[in-house]
This record gives C-alpha cells, sequence and structure tokens, in this order.
C-alpha cells in the first residue's frame, strides 16, 4: 500500500491530523515531542463514484481504496545536525512516498513556536535539504573515485553534482529545475526532498476566512505559478481541529456540520484525494449485488496488471476486460443494460485503464 507521511514542526498539528484522517489514537498533546516513534495508520479515499455505484447495484459491502498515513515526529531546526529526534526522524520520513507538510498558521499563546507557515515552511525543507546533502555528498565522492576507472557512471556522477548543488543552496530537490529523467537516476538514494509533496496549511477555528490568502502565499512560495515542478506540489489550506471534530461524528452529522460552516465536504476529502493523486495513484471499480469496490492502480498501468489486483489468477490467466465508465454506467442504470446496448467495451492486453473504469475480468487458469 502506498504510503505517506506527515512532517512538520513540533504542534503544528500533525497527530491530530494523523487522527482524525484514520480515526487512530495518536497523542495531540500542546509540547514538543508527544509524538517519539511513528505512528501508523490507514485513511480511506473519500469517493462519491463509488457511491453512487454502489447505490446503483443495491450492493450489500461498499469498499473504499485506502492509502496509508505515518505521522512523524515533530521536526526542529538542527534536526540535520541531530537536534529533537534527529536523524532517527529522518530516517522515518525516508519510507514514505509522499511528504504532507502541516504548516502552522493558527495563533495560542500555550503553543510554543511561530505562527508563520513560511517559517514552518522554511526551516522544514533547509533541514530536509541539508539532510539530503549529506546523503549526496557520501555518494558522490564514493562515484567519483569509481568514475576513474569505470567511464559508465560519468552520467551519474554529473547528475549527483547538481542535486548537491541546488542542496547546498538550501532548495529541496522537489524544488528545483531538476528533470524527471535525473530524479529517477536519484531515486535508489531516497531523497528526503525528492518526493511529491502536499503543504496543509493549520489555521485556527475562527479563521477559515484567512485560507485563500494563507493558501496564495505558500503556493507562491513553494510552486510558483510556471515552475516546472508545479505539478508535484499541491497546497491545501485547513483548520484541523474542525476537520478532527467532524471526524469523530456519523456521516450525517458530520455532513451537516460542514456545511454549515460552508466546508461542504470538508478539506479532509479533498486532502486525501489530492495525496493519492500526487502518489500517482488512480481507481477503477467493480460492482455488483454482492460488492461494490474501488481498487487502486498506478496512472498508466496495463489490463492485466489491474487485473492482478483483484487477484493474481485474473492476472495470470488475463483474456479480457469488460469495460465501461462509471458515468455512462450510471446514466444507463445497470451493467445488464449497459450491455445489453452494446456500451460496454472488450478490451485487451494492451489496454491502460482509466481512473473511473468499472470492469468485468474474462479470465482462464
Amino acid at each position: 500500500m502506498e504510503c505517506f507521511g506527515l512532517v512538520g514542526l513540533p504542534n503544528a498539528g500533525k497527530s491530530s491530523l494523523y487522527n482524525a484522517l484514520t480515526g487512530g489514537g495518536a497523542l495531540a498533546a500542546p509540547y514538543p515531542f508527544a509524538t517519539k516513534d511513528p505512528n501508523i495508520g490507514v485513511a480511506k479515499v473519500p469517493d462519491s463514484r463509488l457511491d453512487a455505484l454502489a447505490v446503483m447495484s443495491q450492493t450489500k459491502k461498499t469498499i473504499h481504496a485506502a492509502v496509508q498515513v505515518v505521522d512523524i515526529g515533530g521536526l526542529v531546526e538542527g534536526a540535520s545536525k541531530g537536534e529533537g529526534l534527529g536523524n532517527k526522524f529522518l530516517a522515518n520520513i525516508r519510507e514514505v512516498d509522499a511528504i504532507v507538510l502541516v504548516l502552522r498558521a493558527f495563533i495560542d499563546s500555550d503553543v510554543t513556536g511561530p505562527d508563520d507557515p513560511l517559517e514552518h515552511l522554511r526551516i522544514v525543507e533547509l533541514e530536509l535539504a541539508l539532510a539530503d546533502l549529506e546523503t549526496v555528498d557520501s555518494r558522490l565522492k564514493r562515484v567519483q573515485k569509481a568514475a576513474r576507472v569505470d567511464k559508465g557512471v560519468a552520467e551519474e556522477v554529473a547528475i549527483l553534482q547538481r542535486a548537491h548543488d541546488i542542496l547546498n543552496s538550501g532548495v529541496p530537490i522537489y524544488r528545483s529545475e531538476m528533470s524527471a529523467a535525473d530524479r529517477e537516476v536519484l531515486a535508489p538514494h531516497f531523497l528526503l526532498t525528492n518526493r511529491r509533496v502536499l503543504a496543509v496549511i493549520n489555521v485556527g477555528e475562527n479563521e477559515l476566512d484567512r485560507i485563500p490568502e494563507l493558501e496564495a502565499r505558500v503556493r507562491a512560495e513553494i510552486a510558483p505559478p510556471g515552475a516546472s515542478y508545479a505539478n508535484d506540489v499541491e497546497v491545501l489550506g485547513m483548520s484541523v481541529q474542525i476537520e478532527a471534530e467532524a471526524a469523530l461524528l456519523e456521516p450525517t452529522d458530520r455532513a451537516e456540520m460542514l456545511e454549515a460552516l460552508g466546508l461542504g465536504e470538508g478539506a479532509l476529502t479533498r486532502m486525501v484525494r489530492s495525496a493519492y493523486h500526487l502518489l500517482g495513484l488512480r481507481t477503477f471499480f467493480t460492482t455488483g449485488e454482492k460488492e461494490t469496490r474501488a481498487w487502486t492502480f498506478n496512472a498508466g498501468a496495463k489490463a492485466p496488471e489491474c487485473s492482478g489486483k483483484i487477484h493474481s489468477d485474473l492476472q495470470r490467466g488475463f483474456i479480457r476486460a469488460e469495460v465501461i465508465h462509471w458515468d455512462e454506467l450510471l446514466e444507463i442504470g445497470s451493467w445488464n443494460k449497459a450491455k445489453e446496448q452494446g456500451k460496454i467495451r472488450a478490451e485487451g492486453k494492451e489496454y491502460e485503464f482509466l481512473d473511473g473504469d468499472t470492469v468485468e475480468i474474462r479470465f482462464n487458469v
């Protein structure tokens, strides 16, 4: 299961956000390092498409897609040199696929530290960049030595040198102009800043009207218009406290609370979807009276590989996928009607599943 990690300064709201996402019981206390070891949980990916298909099929069981969430202990200035939880903290980040930066923007005299999200961003990015600089520097020295006898590593030396120069200036890799191909070469080194990033700005309960302005400020800093890396970074403002309280309610009560506050479906739902798509994940569906289910696949995956998400036998004995997009199926009203109308397509092994495809797999083993 793909995984994203919540990263930020102490008391920025990471543990409260983790609890809201996963229903977990992480300690959320107003003092530094309440979280010393990472909390790991699973967040359901809300999907109105799935819910609509389940209603159409009068299904007995509905299963959402999910992502793993890791709540990592608070980062402090000097972590790359061992301050706070130091290297233990940084090692935990290396295990995740994408990073969610939780940036504090709420004012609370009981909570230490800055309440300017750009100051939070500066400290977090600098510490991650410095930690990566140490990793790259060590690797670069080894590869430069190897290059004396193996000319085949010259390209890696050049890419590592570019990464070194970027990180040495305090800029994270995800905010650099390094190409996707160069970043792929860096992937085996598990650099902290060579990941996609979602920045969550945590505002106070009475400061919801500040969200657009704060989002614009952070976006202008972390992903300015026209930047080649803008698609790898997303920014979302929310009151983590409100979202955490809403998450404890029954679905109907939660919807009423969020609607009364003018928050629509809530920022938590948008955040999970954003993180899901940042990880390059997409969803296809199966639906019937017994079960309607969302299945996760990587964008660009072909039919046999996607079939294997359901069961390995389907991939091994794949014959064809019978496919219709979810909204067309919903409009027709049932799978059988869609089949009668000739709307179900037969797709072979080279077909790349699309987000929102609803399928039945034909196989023989």
